[in-house]
């Protein structure tokens, strides 16, 4: 029986279970994205804590023993989440892994992050996989504005640049978001917070999404990089703003910890991903979109 929106509050970092000690692994299986994002540098290293970053990439199978270690280090880990490096619906390795933790760890909470474009066409492949939770990452609903975040994608091996292709994102996402809730799962909606490209838009978003079927919003403030290295940073005010304007239509999750892909441990009290992945601390190397 799937997870409900309940049961993740209880017992799910992300959904308010760090109130419960709840801890939580991300399997970082995912290396290929199917979309550039302007404030998106995916790497490999050791030191940055943030998304997009991880000390490895692992295979399915690896996965499997990943998990096993991490628990007998930290039992209060719940959820075996995957968010990257890449997305995860861009491979088939997540879809595997989660099979193959659905079989060796049924009682853990499978959480998938994805940015949506492949999600409408593979929501049945995740449903039957058993993913508890859906996060979605949609930083717009209006093409004109997700074209200034985002470059490209890559659909079907075709190239759409512009608005175009921020035209296709975002139907697959609002149409992926509706077709999974609809089947039970818990969707979550992040939104990176660049002021002055989507901060006026916020609310539409949130809007927008809860009338797909998402539960519960996230607002990420950018963190200034890649070729969005010269805006600025939300500040707080600006963060509070916009939680508060997503608040009118939608629940909004106030504690992400900008985890990386790589993340084992309880948020906040506990970190085991050293020991888990063997980094070695001072390294970091060029990561490869393929």
């Amino acid at each position: 029986m799937r997870n409900t929106y309940q049961d993740l509050q209880n017992s799910h970092p992300c959904f308010g279970g760090q109130k419960h000690n709840a801890g939580r692994i991300h399997l970082p299986v995912s290396p290929g994205c199917n979309i550039a994002c302007r404030f998106c540098d995916r790497s490999i290293n050791d030191v940055e804590e943030r998304p997009g970053v991880t000390s490895k990439v692992i295979t399915p199978d690896e996965s499997i023993d990943v998990l096993k270690k991490a628990l007998e280090l930290c039992p209060e880990i719940k959820v075996a989440g995957i968010a990257g490096p890449g997305d995860t619906l861009a491979t088939d390795y997540a879809l595997e892994t989660f099979r193959k933790v659905k079989t060796a760890f049924p009682d853990l909470i499978k959480c998938m992050s994805t940015n949506g474009l492949l999600l409408y066409e593979k929501a049945e492949e995740v449903i039957s996989a058993g993913v508890d939770s859906l996060t979605v990452t949609v930083n717009a609903v209006d093409p004109e504005i997700e074209a200034k975040l985002n470059k490209y994608i890559i659909y079907h091996g075709t190239r759409y640049d512009g608005v175009e292709g921020a035209r296709i994102l975002i139907e697959n996402q609002l149409k992926g978001i509706r077709k999974c809730a609809e089947a039970g799962m818990t969707i979550k909606v992040n939104t990176v917070l660049v002021p002055e490209i989507n901060g006026a838009h916020i609310e539409e978003i949130a809007k927008t999404v809860k009338e797909a079927g998402a539960r519960i919003y996230n607002i990420i403030p950018l963190i200034p990089q890649y070729e969005m290295a010269d805006q600025k940073a939300p500040v707080c005010a600006q963060i509070e703003e916009a939680r508060m304007r997503a608040g009118k239509y939608i629940d909004v999750f106030r504690h992400c910890q900008h985890c990386r892909a790589d993340a084992v441990g309880v948020p906040g009290k506990s970190e085991y991903g050293d020991q888990i992945y063997q980094r070695k601390l001072g390294t970091k190397e060029t990561f490869s979109h393929g």
